[in-house]
């Protein structure tokens, strides 16, 4: 039995075979949608977040650039906003879901899955189907498969209730839960990914880590950001945090929606695993997050928060003293800083 599987997350059926929507799960090309989406808003003054996503996901170019135009009040009609538009998706050899006319009827009906389990050789209800959209989950369970949610769509989960199970993230995906072999990858509770860098100097946060959860974060702007964390789903990550005045230090951090605070922005929160004497606030501080430890949730009460938190950071704590993570310690960007930081420092 996996580490990850217990009483508590049983068998729910079984399965023979894997059958994958390649557009938003295999591939992030909902950050692409959303780099373009954002980019010719702020022409106008308006900021793409991606919540208005699912009201454009299945529906014709047309559809969409009308859904947008009066969503976000342009001053332009919409087949002028899709004539503007749309070939910056095509530069890009990518077709947002749905966009495209001749495809549409295909892509969110059941007729891809039977077809595709068909080749395979296998029933249909031997199949589990993994899915980032409500239609693809619809057809999903219309071809009588099981569906495994990952929606692309934020804070948006009680849309994909239909479906078998709901995940954050494809790395949440517990395939023996399904009868299917499990992934063999996870270390000491944590999941090694490919290292990702961030830096920038530290901002003030909503004022809660210190005085409501008694757990003192250093924020980072996400402005700069904004395509990075598009790539990298929500959740609660380590690794390692420098700051060029002072040292080198453990890091755990979440970086999403803080769903029990509901707030209205993703945010970037790493909590520094150092007892402090001194805000640094406007200090360059540099993150290597080099793993993942699960995905982010709500909770019935602060209390139940703080305790998964003060977890979080025993598990960091821990896999940071593994070769396999303990050796980024040592990477030189921790403890860069940019010419204006530096000069004040």
């Amino acid at each position: 039995m996996s580490p990850r599987t217990s009483m508590a997350n049983p068998l729910k059926k079984l399965a023979s075979c894997v059958i994958l929507d390649l557009d938003g799960t295999l591939l992030n090309t909902d950050g692409i949608v959303g780099d373009i989406l954002r980019g010719f808003l702020s022409k106008y003054g308006k900021q793409w977040d991606g919540r208005e996503a699912h009201k454009i996901v299945g529906k014709t170019p047309k559809e969409a650039a009308v859904v947008i135009v009066e969503e976000y009040g342009l001053p332009c009609l919409a087949d002028e906003f899709a004539a503007e538009v749309y070939p910056l998706f095509s530069s890009q050899n990518i077709i947002p879901k749905g966009w495209n006319d001749q495809i549409v009827m295909f892509e969110f009906s059941n007729l891809r899955f039977l077809e595709a389990a068909k080749r395979l050789k296998k029933e249909p209800s031997s199949c589990l189907v993994i899915e980032d959209s409500i239609p693809g989950v619809t057809a999903g369970k219309a071809a009588g498969m099981e569906v495994v949610a990952v929606p692309s769509i934020p804070k948006q989960t009680h849309l994909y209730e239909s479906a078998d199970d709901i995940l954050n993230s494809l790395l949440d995906l517990q395939p023996e839960k399904w009868g299917l072999p499990p992934f063999k990858d996870w270390i000491e509770c944590t999941l090694p990914i490919e290292p990702w860098y961030i830096g920038g100097p530290v901002v003030k946060g909503f004022g809660r880590g210190s005085k409501v959860l008694g757990i003192p974060t250093a924020n980072l702007s996400t402005s700069n950001y904004a395509s990075l964390l598009s790539e990298h789903v929500s959740g609660v990550y380590f690794g390692w945090a420098g700051l060029s005045s002072r040292g080198v230090f453990k890091m755990v951090m979440s970086i999403g929606w803080n769903p029990y605070f509901n707030n209205t922005e993703k945010t970037i929160e790493p909590w520094l695993l150092h007892e402090f004497e001194e805000d640094f606030y406007g200090e360059e501080l540099n993150l290597v997050i080099v793993g993942y430890i699960r995905p982010e949730a709500n909770f019935p009460s602060l209390e139940s928060l703080i305790t998964k938190i003060h977890e979080d950071r025993r598990i960091a704590e821990r896999a940071l003293d593994l070769p396999l993570y303990s050796k980024y310690k040592d990477d030189p960007y921790l403890l860069r800083c940019s010419d204006s930081n530096c000069n004040h420092l």
